[in-house]
């Protein structure tokens, strides 16, 4: 893809602890995520609500998780696509995966870490739900800029009770070679908002409108907050849905853990009708998201540059 551009640097929003809406500082907050969204795509949120500690036995959990032998892991299943265990495929030897659904939810957190340790793990149990529930919040009130910065308060409350929450945790295992290897192939998130926290190993990599490459540089105070294709869609491309990937090299391991907010089996994404016009003729007819997701990893969705485009484009 594009050539590295150096200097260029994803935006930085800070969302203060005592962040209220329909005050100076929320106007002044939601210019700058309606403004980074735009024009790229995401942005680097410090969000101080989840304590540090908090952050760093997200952490230790993640290294107890990937460290199980290999049949606990396969336990975790789902015939959603990248919902249960993704690993040990040959076009990304270095990553494996594991998706947790409703991770904000105490039960359904519990029931996961009992699948994988036969003896349970409170700690593990309660630290990624705690996170998943603190930083659920930052997912709404992002959402909640944008749909306000876009003039459509009306769909307000539709379009935040038509997603659910879905954790990913994710290794990278380190090339152990100063030669850079692929670790998760260029693509675009399909969902609406993804919030990736990851520990301080290089890796991802942001490809601008024009093709460019942004290095995320990770800190321990910072995620990184991108935008879906779903989302795109649903603004009819007022946003944009920035391509990623991940490269990995040197002798560390690579953790990170994203909160997906994505649209519930059944709901259409449409595009209200205040968001097309002439200047902005309708890109997607509407579309449910599974169906999409169905698409998306079949042979032609996979060899598809813009499977959305190819799916339901006007």
């Amino acid at each position: 893809m594009g050539s590295d551009s150096e200097g260029i640097k994803l935006p930085v929003i800070n969302f203060p602890d005592d962040l209220k809406e329909n005050t100076a500082v929320w106007y002044s907050v939601k210019k700058q995520v309606h403004g980074a969204l735009k024009e790229y795509g995401c942005f680097e949120a410090l969000f101080d609500k989840i304590p540090i500690n908090l952050r760093e036995s997200v952490f230790d959990g993640l290294k107890q998780l990937f460290d199980l032998p290999l049949q606990n892991k396969l336990r975790n299943r789902s015939n959603k696509p990248y919902h249960g265990y993704v690993g040990q495929h040959p076009m990304v030897p270095l990553y494996e995966s594991m998706g947790i659904d409703g991770a904000h939810i105490q039960e359904k957190m519990e029931c996961f870490t009992d699948l994988l340790w036969s003896q349970g793990n409170p700690t593990f149990s309660k630290s990624i739900q705690s996170y998943s529930e603190q930083l659920s919040e930052l997912d709404q009130i992002v959402r909640r800029m944008v749909v306000e910065s876009l003039g459509l308060e009306k769909y307000m409350d539709e379009h935040m009770d038509s997603t659910n929450y879905l954790v990913r945790v994710q290794k990278y295992d380190s090339p152990k070679s100063n030669e850079t290897k692929l670790g998760l192939t260029s693509h675009t998130d399909k969902n609406i908002v993804t919030i990736l926290y990851q520990n301080e190993v290089k890796g991802l990599e942001v490809y601008t409108k024009d093709g460019h490459c942004i290095t995320v540089e990770p800190t321990l105070n910072s995620f990184t907050v991108m935008i879906g294709d779903s989302f795109y869609a649903w603004t009819n491309g007022r946003l944009h849905s920035p391509r990623h990937r991940v490269m990995m090299t040197g002798d560390k391991a690579r953790y990170s853990i994203g909160l997906f907010s994505v649209p519930k089996a059944g709901y259409v994404i449409k595009a209200p009708e205040e968001m097309v016009d002439e200047e902005h003729p309708l890109l997607f007819k509407p579309f449910d998201h599974v169906e999409f997701l169905d698409f998306y990893y079949t042979e032609a969705g996979q060899r598809s540059p813009a499977a959305l485009k190819a799916y339901c484009g006007a």
